[in-house]
Protein backbone atom coordinates (compact mmCIF):
# COMPACT_ATOMS: atom_id res chain seq x y z
CA UNK A 1 0.00 0.00 0.00
CA UNK A 2 1.28 3.60 -0.79
CA UNK A 3 0.15 6.70 1.03
CA UNK A 4 -0.52 9.13 -1.90
CA UNK A 5 -1.40 12.16 0.74
CA UNK A 6 -2.01 12.97 4.56
CA UNK A 7 -3.58 15.92 6.10
CA UNK A 8 -4.50 16.58 9.20
CA UNK A 9 -8.25 17.82 10.22
CA UNK A 10 -9.98 17.96 13.46
CA UNK A 11 -7.54 16.34 15.27
CA UNK A 12 -6.99 13.17 12.96
CA UNK A 13 -5.32 11.90 9.91
CA UNK A 14 -7.15 12.30 6.53
CA UNK A 15 -4.94 9.82 4.16
CA UNK A 16 -5.05 8.88 0.42
CA UNK A 17 -4.29 5.36 -0.43
CA UNK A 18 -3.64 3.04 -3.38
CA UNK A 19 -2.49 -0.23 -4.07
CA UNK A 20 -2.79 -3.41 -6.49
CA UNK A 21 -5.71 -4.82 -6.28
CA UNK A 22 -6.27 -8.90 -6.63
CA UNK A 23 -10.44 -8.07 -6.93
CA UNK A 24 -10.12 -5.80 -9.28
CA UNK A 25 -6.62 -6.39 -11.10
CA UNK A 26 -5.53 -2.56 -11.33
CA UNK A 27 -4.36 0.01 -8.76
CA UNK A 28 -7.16 1.30 -6.40
CA UNK A 29 -7.26 4.36 -4.45
CA UNK A 30 -9.10 4.81 -1.42
CA UNK A 31 -9.16 7.48 1.22
CA UNK A 32 -9.34 7.14 5.26
CA UNK A 33 -10.10 9.15 7.86
CA UNK A 34 -8.32 7.90 11.20
CA UNK A 35 -9.67 9.63 14.45
CA UNK A 36 -7.64 11.03 17.08
CA UNK A 37 -8.52 8.31 19.36
CA UNK A 38 -6.88 5.61 16.86
CA UNK A 39 -3.85 6.98 19.04
CA UNK A 40 -4.59 4.98 22.10
CA UNK A 41 -7.26 2.31 21.10
CA UNK A 42 -8.99 0.38 18.38
CA UNK A 43 -11.44 2.22 16.51
CA UNK A 44 -14.81 1.21 14.78
CA UNK A 45 -15.04 1.62 10.91
CA UNK A 46 -17.72 2.75 8.80
CA UNK A 47 -17.72 2.48 4.94
CA UNK A 48 -18.77 4.46 2.69
CA UNK A 49 -19.59 3.61 -0.97
CA UNK A 50 -20.13 6.93 -3.04
CA UNK A 51 -22.48 7.46 -6.06
CA UNK A 52 -22.56 7.11 -9.68
CA UNK A 53 -19.27 9.14 -11.39
CA UNK A 54 -18.32 9.86 -8.09
CA UNK A 55 -14.21 8.93 -6.93
CA UNK A 56 -12.94 8.30 -3.34
CA UNK A 57 -12.73 12.51 -3.53
CA UNK A 58 -16.21 13.22 -4.06
CA UNK A 59 -17.02 12.59 -0.24
CA UNK A 60 -13.98 13.67 1.02
CA UNK A 61 -13.63 17.19 -0.08
CA UNK A 62 -17.70 17.69 0.46
CA UNK A 63 -18.97 15.31 2.69
CA UNK A 64 -18.19 17.15 5.98
CA UNK A 65 -17.95 14.03 7.82
CA UNK A 66 -14.79 14.28 9.98
CA UNK A 67 -15.99 16.53 12.85
CA UNK A 68 -18.51 13.87 13.49
CA UNK A 69 -16.20 10.92 13.38
CA UNK A 70 -13.91 12.63 15.39
CA UNK A 71 -16.56 12.87 18.12
CA UNK A 72 -17.76 9.26 17.99
CA UNK A 73 -13.87 8.06 17.17
CA UNK A 74 -14.76 6.40 14.20
CA UNK A 75 -12.82 5.18 11.29
CA UNK A 76 -14.05 6.76 8.02
CA UNK A 77 -13.68 4.65 5.03
CA UNK A 78 -14.02 5.73 0.84
CA UNK A 79 -13.49 3.28 -1.67
CA UNK A 80 -13.38 4.62 -5.40
CA UNK A 81 -16.66 3.71 -7.21
CA UNK A 82 -14.98 1.05 -9.69
CA UNK A 83 -11.35 0.01 -11.17
CA UNK A 84 -9.99 2.53 -13.15
CA UNK A 85 -6.87 2.48 -15.86
CA UNK A 86 -6.41 2.08 -19.61
CA UNK A 87 -6.51 -1.26 -19.32
CA UNK A 88 -10.17 -1.47 -17.68
CA UNK A 89 -13.06 -1.85 -20.17
CA UNK A 90 -15.09 0.85 -20.28
CA UNK A 91 -18.00 2.79 -22.03
CA UNK A 92 -18.34 6.35 -22.62
CA UNK A 93 -21.92 6.57 -20.60
CA UNK A 94 -21.62 8.18 -16.93
CA UNK A 95 -24.34 5.34 -15.81
CA UNK A 96 -21.94 2.41 -16.96
CA UNK A 97 -18.28 1.79 -16.89
CA UNK A 98 -15.51 3.71 -15.06
CA UNK A 99 -17.45 5.19 -12.04
CA UNK A 100 -20.15 2.89 -12.38
CA UNK A 101 -19.04 -0.43 -10.61
CA UNK A 102 -22.15 -1.12 -9.17
CA UNK A 103 -20.43 -2.68 -6.37
CA UNK A 104 -21.16 -6.57 -8.08
CA UNK A 105 -19.05 -8.87 -9.28
CA UNK A 106 -18.98 -8.98 -12.72
CA UNK A 107 -19.19 -12.29 -14.66
CA UNK A 108 -19.40 -11.42 -18.08
CA UNK A 109 -16.76 -10.08 -20.55
CA UNK A 110 -15.07 -8.27 -21.08
CA UNK A 111 -16.01 -6.86 -17.89
CA UNK A 112 -15.02 -9.74 -15.41
CA UNK A 113 -11.62 -9.84 -15.07
CA UNK A 114 -11.63 -6.23 -13.03
CA UNK A 115 -15.15 -5.13 -12.17
CA UNK A 116 -15.02 -7.30 -8.52
CA UNK A 117 -16.44 -4.10 -6.41
CA UNK A 118 -18.29 -6.57 -4.19
CA UNK A 119 -15.11 -8.64 -3.53
CA UNK A 120 -13.32 -5.36 -3.59
CA UNK A 121 -15.95 -4.00 -0.37
CA UNK A 122 -16.27 -7.01 1.33
CA UNK A 123 -13.06 -8.92 1.81
CA UNK A 124 -9.84 -6.93 -0.24
CA UNK A 125 -10.29 -3.25 1.14
CA UNK A 126 -11.28 -4.55 4.97
CA UNK A 127 -8.53 -6.70 5.20
CA UNK A 128 -5.57 -3.84 4.43
CA UNK A 129 -7.62 -1.77 6.62
CA UNK A 130 -7.23 -4.57 9.26
CA UNK A 131 -3.54 -4.30 8.76
CA UNK A 132 -2.36 -0.96 8.30
CA UNK A 133 -4.75 0.80 10.40
CA UNK A 134 -5.97 0.74 14.19
CA UNK A 135 -8.93 -0.86 13.59
CA UNK A 136 -11.35 -2.78 15.64
CA UNK A 137 -12.86 -5.43 12.77
CA UNK A 138 -15.15 -6.59 14.68
CA UNK A 139 -17.45 -3.66 14.70
CA UNK A 140 -18.15 -2.66 11.17
CA UNK A 141 -20.90 -0.52 9.61
CA UNK A 142 -21.42 0.46 6.01
CA UNK A 143 -23.22 3.29 4.43
CA UNK A 144 -23.54 4.91 1.08
CA UNK A 145 -24.97 7.73 -1.61
CA UNK A 146 -27.45 6.35 -4.76
CA UNK A 147 -25.30 3.60 -6.65
CA UNK A 148 -23.42 3.44 -3.29
CA UNK A 149 -26.95 3.54 -1.29
CA UNK A 150 -27.73 0.79 -3.01
CA UNK A 151 -24.45 -1.12 -2.89
CA UNK A 152 -24.23 -0.48 1.23
CA UNK A 153 -27.86 -1.81 1.32
CA UNK A 154 -27.42 -4.81 -0.71
CA UNK A 155 -23.97 -5.51 0.55
CA UNK A 156 -25.18 -5.48 4.37
CA UNK A 157 -27.98 -7.33 3.51
CA UNK A 158 -26.20 -10.71 2.11
CA UNK A 159 -23.68 -10.10 4.88
CA UNK A 160 -25.39 -9.03 8.41
CA UNK A 161 -22.58 -10.79 10.59
CA UNK A 162 -19.86 -8.64 9.24
CA UNK A 163 -21.73 -5.21 9.72
CA UNK A 164 -23.38 -4.24 12.29
CA UNK A 165 -25.45 -1.55 10.52
CA UNK A 166 -26.84 -0.03 6.95
CA UNK A 167 -28.36 3.58 6.18
CA UNK A 168 -27.97 5.35 3.14
CA UNK A 169 -28.49 8.44 1.04
CA UNK A 170 -30.89 8.70 -1.55
CA UNK A 171 -30.87 5.01 -2.85
CA UNK A 172 -31.04 3.31 -5.77
CA UNK A 173 -33.54 0.94 -4.60
CA UNK A 174 -34.78 -1.46 -7.22
CA UNK A 175 -32.00 -1.17 -9.71
CA UNK A 176 -33.11 -4.36 -12.04
CA UNK A 177 -36.36 -1.82 -12.46
CA UNK A 178 -34.58 1.10 -14.05
CA UNK A 179 -32.45 2.11 -16.59
CA UNK A 180 -29.23 2.80 -14.80
CA UNK A 181 -29.51 -0.70 -13.34
CA UNK A 182 -30.74 -2.75 -16.19
CA UNK A 183 -28.29 -1.55 -18.35
CA UNK A 184 -25.16 -2.06 -15.93
CA UNK A 185 -26.66 -5.69 -14.62
CA UNK A 186 -27.16 -7.40 -18.29
CA UNK A 187 -23.74 -6.35 -19.47
CA UNK A 188 -21.97 -7.08 -15.98
CA UNK A 189 -24.20 -10.17 -15.08
CA UNK A 190 -25.59 -11.09 -17.85
CA UNK A 191 -29.13 -13.10 -17.75
CA UNK A 192 -31.46 -11.69 -15.35
CA UNK A 193 -32.11 -14.21 -13.36
CA UNK A 194 -28.58 -13.25 -12.09
CA UNK A 195 -29.41 -9.73 -11.08
CA UNK A 196 -31.51 -10.71 -7.70
CA UNK A 197 -28.58 -10.53 -5.99
CA UNK A 198 -27.90 -7.39 -6.16
CA UNK A 199 -30.85 -5.76 -5.66
CA UNK A 200 -32.31 -4.46 -2.20
CA UNK A 201 -36.27 -5.50 -2.61
CA UNK A 202 -35.46 -8.73 -4.39
CA UNK A 203 -32.72 -9.56 -1.69
CA UNK A 204 -35.45 -9.12 0.59
CA UNK A 205 -38.05 -10.31 -1.16
CA UNK A 206 -35.89 -13.60 -1.03
CA UNK A 207 -35.28 -13.94 2.54
CA UNK A 208 -31.90 -11.98 3.34
CA UNK A 209 -32.92 -9.20 6.22
CA UNK A 210 -31.11 -6.70 8.41
CA UNK A 211 -32.42 -5.27 11.20
CA UNK A 212 -32.82 -1.81 10.84
CA UNK A 213 -32.20 0.66 7.78
CA UNK A 214 -32.15 4.07 7.69
CA UNK A 215 -32.43 6.11 4.80
CA UNK A 216 -32.55 9.94 3.80
CA UNK A 217 -34.05 10.99 0.96
CA UNK A 218 -35.10 14.91 -0.53
CA UNK A 219 -38.39 15.09 -1.95
CA UNK A 220 -37.01 17.30 -4.39
CA UNK A 221 -34.80 14.79 -5.78
CA UNK A 222 -34.79 14.88 -9.98
CA UNK A 223 -34.20 10.98 -10.06
CA UNK A 224 -36.84 10.13 -7.25
CA UNK A 225 -39.32 8.47 -9.72
CA UNK A 226 -36.84 7.59 -12.41
CA UNK A 227 -34.52 5.73 -10.29
CA UNK A 228 -34.37 5.72 -6.48
CA UNK A 229 -38.35 4.81 -5.36
CA UNK A 230 -37.81 4.23 -1.90
CA UNK A 231 -41.18 3.11 -2.24
CA UNK A 232 -40.23 -0.43 -3.14
CA UNK A 233 -37.92 -0.53 -0.86
CA UNK A 234 -40.32 0.65 2.09
CA UNK A 235 -42.49 -1.85 0.66
CA UNK A 236 -40.26 -4.89 1.19
CA UNK A 237 -39.23 -4.17 4.47
CA UNK A 238 -42.94 -3.49 5.37
CA UNK A 239 -43.62 -6.88 4.13
CA UNK A 240 -40.29 -8.34 5.70
CA UNK A 241 -40.48 -6.61 8.69
CA UNK A 242 -37.46 -4.91 8.03
CA UNK A 243 -37.39 -1.83 10.60
CA UNK A 244 -36.76 1.24 7.70
CA UNK A 245 -36.84 4.65 9.10
CA UNK A 246 -37.63 6.44 5.73
CA UNK A 247 -37.19 10.04 5.91
CA UNK A 248 -38.38 12.32 3.42
CA UNK A 249 -36.46 15.72 3.45
CA UNK A 250 -38.20 18.86 2.46
CA UNK A 251 -36.78 20.57 -0.37
CA UNK A 252 -33.52 18.55 -0.92
CA UNK A 253 -32.14 17.37 -4.28
CA UNK A 254 -29.77 14.66 -4.88
CA UNK A 255 -26.19 16.48 -4.36
CA UNK A 256 -23.64 16.79 -1.81
CA UNK A 257 -25.75 19.88 -0.05
CA UNK A 258 -28.24 17.32 0.96
CA UNK A 259 -25.60 14.46 1.85
CA UNK A 260 -23.58 16.64 4.00
CA UNK A 261 -26.43 18.38 5.89
CA UNK A 262 -27.41 14.32 7.15
CA UNK A 263 -24.32 13.07 7.18
CA UNK A 264 -23.65 13.94 11.35
CA UNK A 265 -26.86 12.16 11.58
CA UNK A 266 -25.67 9.00 9.88
CA UNK A 267 -22.22 8.63 11.67
CA UNK A 268 -24.04 9.30 15.22
CA UNK A 269 -26.66 6.44 14.20
CA UNK A 270 -24.45 4.06 13.50
CA UNK A 271 -22.15 4.71 16.19
CA UNK A 272 -25.00 3.77 18.78
CA UNK A 273 -25.12 0.71 17.21
CA UNK A 274 -21.29 -0.12 17.02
Amino acid sequence: MKTVSTNKSHGGVQGVYSHESTSCNCEMTFAVFVPPQSEKQKCPILYYLSGLTCTHANVMEKGEYRAAATKHGMIIVCPDTSPRGDVVADEDVYFFGSGAGYYVDATEEPFAKHYNMYSYVTTELPSLISEHFNADMSRQSIFGHSMGGHGAITTALKNPDQYKSVSAFAPICAPSSTEWGSNAFSKYLGDESSWRGYDSVALIEDGNRVNEILVDQGDTDEFLDSGLRPHLLEGACKDAGIALTLRMQDGYDHSYYFISSFMADHIAWHAERL
